[in-house]
């Protein structure tokens, strides 16, 4: 039970920033189904790329020196950007956002779990469970954050979006120079 709890605690540490980014981009008004959509993008990332952290491990970050929280931070800042020159666009919709940037939000955001993937099996023997209640932590958060930045874009309009806009890009420059 302690194991569970354990990997329960680190699923909720992955899945925050995927929170806090979702209700940014939850203000583009986005539809039910690209919600959902755009959830199950990011639970099925966080499900792969632990996977993929714990078979490859260290051996990635040393031969391509990838710097994940970097990598996140340019992300962020392109969303943030992208929206930021939509929002003086004369279109309803404020950002199309595609499947290419769906899941390139979703690789962004579980980076993180890829690196723990390295440490997995210090934890637990189970990876299978890890990464199950990873990929539905971190799907759930996704779903609640659009959610509640759409509902807030409701409520709140254009500054919801602004503040959305302000989140990423904040997020997008604290990750590249963490």
């Amino acid at each position: 039970m302690a194991e569970i709890f354990s990997l329960f605690l680190i699923a909720l540490a992955l899945s925050m920033d995927t929170f806090s980014l979702s209700l940014g981009l939850g203000t583009n008004n986005l539809s039910n189904k690209k919600i959902l959509t755009f959830s199950l993008i990011v639970g099925i990332m966080h499900f792969f790329m632990p996977l993929l952290g714990f078979a490859i491990g260290s051996k990635i970050i040393t031969i391509f020196m990838i710097n994940a929280s970097f990598l996140l931070g340019m992300i962020l800042l392109y969303l943030g950007i992208t929206m930021f020159i939509d929002l003086f666009k004369k279109e309803e919709k404020i950002l199309n956002f595609n499947l290419f940037n769906m899941f390139l939000f979703a690789i962004g955001v579980s980076l993180d779990s890829f690196s723990t993937g390295f440490g997995l099996s210090a934890i637990t023997e189970n990876l299978l469970l890890a990464v199950l209640i990873f990929s539905v932590v971190s799907f759930s958060f996704t779903f609640m954050g659009l959610i509640i930045g759409k509902y807030a874009n409701k409520l709140l309009g254009i500054y919801a979006t602004i503040i959305g806009i302000i989140i990423l890009i904040i997020l997008g420059f604290y990750h590249i120079f963490k």
